[in-house]
């Protein structure tokens, strides 16, 4: 038993609206959705891609959309590409192709001038220095699309 932490009052494991049969809450920073789920992140950025591409379209049919999406984004491609197929569904980019082109990470140190990949954002040069500028990876962009 502990105390509730606004009341001072003794709270008992199983009582509640946990306690009471229903089944607890996900767990926070769950790092992955369960095969049903849609990735909130990738989802919100993908629907807003199609929202950009549809627009564009003017109610032409999208054929294929091609988007530049840098490593350091924390963007996962097949999550997005997943997204992609729920977001076009009655749209005017149904059944299009969605290619992704994911440059890189890369940074050049402002202490000794060396360029270098970046694989995460963990922005550490070789020589020690944390002060590092990132050149690219963290790009985000619809490159073209193909209509018709």
């Amino acid at each position: 038993m502990t105390a509730g932490p606004w009341t001072g009052r003794v709270i008992r494991p199983g009582t509640g609206p946990v306690g009471q049969g229903r089944e607890p809450p996900p767990p926070y920073g769950r790092s992955h959705p369960r095969k049903d789920e849609a990735p909130v992140h990738e989802l919100a950025i993908t629907q807003s891609v199609v929202d950009s591409v549809c627009e564009r379209a003017e109610g032409r049919p999208v054929r294929t959309v091609r988007v530049r999406v840098g490593v350091l984004t924390a963007v996962v491609p097949d999550s997005m590409r997943f997204c992609f197929g729920l977001v076009t569904e009655g749209t005017a980019a149904e059944g299009a192709e969605l290619e992704i082109e994911q440059p890189p990470g890369a940074g050049r140190c402002r202490t000794c001038a060396v360029e270098f990949t970046l694989t995460d954002l963990i922005l550490l040069c070789p020589c020690g220095s944390a002060d590092v500028e990132i050149t690219s990876g963290q790009e985000l962009q619809i490159v073209s699309m193909r209509v018709g």
